[in-house]
């Protein structure tokens, strides 16, 4: 990996990586050249439909941190062929599993981080993230989209809280004194991302929030996404976007399961779009209880509704599709409907955080229809 680069990307998902190719598009667009643009060259199946140059990439640079499971390196390895298409330089970097070690991989990046002038992250509650920045000396730091955690670091950051996933619980003895030694690299992160004389902080988002003083704001409107696909064919069916709340102890499964089939019977939903967080005996329970044929996509939604074929409908549980797929699929006449989760769905264990900000993400949802908690009750 070329150790100087201007701008330094680092992703850990397939929504962080798409979201580094529509910042790169927006702020060429409203900066001038970030990119320079080369004349396309002809291009494999990926080209297919589009329009105008390819930028070539000399001022961005991206690293790929992976993580173990199959779906999300299926994912990534697909969007990262799309950033290569786009002229873009990527890296790929094991920093987990049998085939990397995190601390080879701090090594490894630490001197392409201090060189950075911008870097640009997408999770900034990742602790191999967090210990990344330490080394950082860019002038500039932006933040992309991770989901719906924008809006929770946005909210910690403006608190001056440390920074904590929503969903996670207070945990035991032994998670606390880790939490106690991991405190000085946290609050170092936090510092970072926090703007002040002489450091800038932009958020790129499709996240209704009020950025914290200082920093800079631009609107995620998935401008890349429609300018290089779609627009789609529509299906007569319904679709339903799956979510991985159960996995992270939010939600019970078995409410999960009875609200799923009352949706698909209320609604005439056919398919199933399973999170790339979904275990397969939970997509098998699924199909098996609700006949909904079930599909594992092998690339961030966005990107397959805005490719289609896809439901006039598709429904949704909160979640960071029902924010970013108004923008997608603006003008096809698709509807986004979202289904609240209702307070009896969720787990013992489920973080005292998990009600509000569920309901945060439905209510403040732009251009969806908004379902009773009725349509999916919660006791079969």
């Amino acid at each position: 990996m070329h150790p100087s680069a201007p701008t330094l990307a680092l992703v850990e998902s397939p929504v962080q990586l798409l979201n580094v190719l529509e910042w790169a598009h927006t702020r060429r667009g409203d900066d001038g050249p970030l990119l320079t643009a080369v004349p396309r060259q002809p291009g494999p199946a990926a080209d297919r439909g589009r329009t105008g140059p390819r930028p070539a990439a000399d001022g961005l640079r991206i690293v790929v941190v992976p993580p173990t499971d199959p779906m999300s390196r299926g994912q990534l390895r697909r969007v990262a062929g799309l950033a290569r298409d786009e002229g873009h330089t990527v890296h790929w970097q094991e920093a987990r599993g049998g085939s990397g070690s995190p601390t080879r991989a701090l090594a490894a990046l630490a001197p392409a981080v201090r060189r950075a002038e911008r870097i640009v992250v997408g999770d900034p509650f990742s602790r191999f993230l967090q210990l990344l920045l330490l080394p950082a000396r860019a002038a500039e730091l932006v933040v992309v989209d991770d989901g719906t955690a924008t809006m929770e670091f946005v909210a910690q950051l403006g608190r001056g809280e440390r920074l904590r996933r929503w969903h996670r619980t207070g945990g035991g003895a032994a998670a606390r004194v880790r939490e106690l030694a991991y405190a000085p690299v946290s609050g170092t992160a936090r510092r970072r991302l926090t703007p002040r004389g002489g450091h800038a902080v932009e958020l790129f988002t499709s996240m209704p929030v009020t950025p914290p003083p200082g920093a800079r704001l631009r609107v995620n409107d998935f401008a890349w996404t429609r300018a290089r696909f779609g627009p789609p064919r529509l299906t007569r069916g319904t679709d339903l976007v799956g979510t991985s709340l159960v996995e992270t102890g939010v939600v019970d499964p078995f409410r999960y399961l009875d609200a799923v089939r009352a949706l698909a019977r209320e609604h005439g939903v056919t398919r199933y779009f399973a999170h790339r967080r979904e275990t397969p005996e939970k997509l098998r329970a699924l199909s098996e209880a609700t006949g909904l044929e079930i599909v594992r996509p092998d690339l961030p939604l966005e990107l397959i509704a805005r490719r289609g074929p896809i439901g006039r409908t598709i429904v949704s549980f909160p979640s960071t599709v029902v924010h970013t797929l108004p923008y997608a699929l603006t003008g096809t006449g698709v509807t986004v409907a979202v289904c609240g989760i209702d307070p009896a769905w969720l787990t013992a264990t489920a973080s005292p955080r998990a009600r509000g900000f569920l309901a945060g993400v439905t209510d403040t949802a732009r251009d969806v229809r908004r379902l009773p908690l009725g349509a999916a009750p919660a006791a079969g």
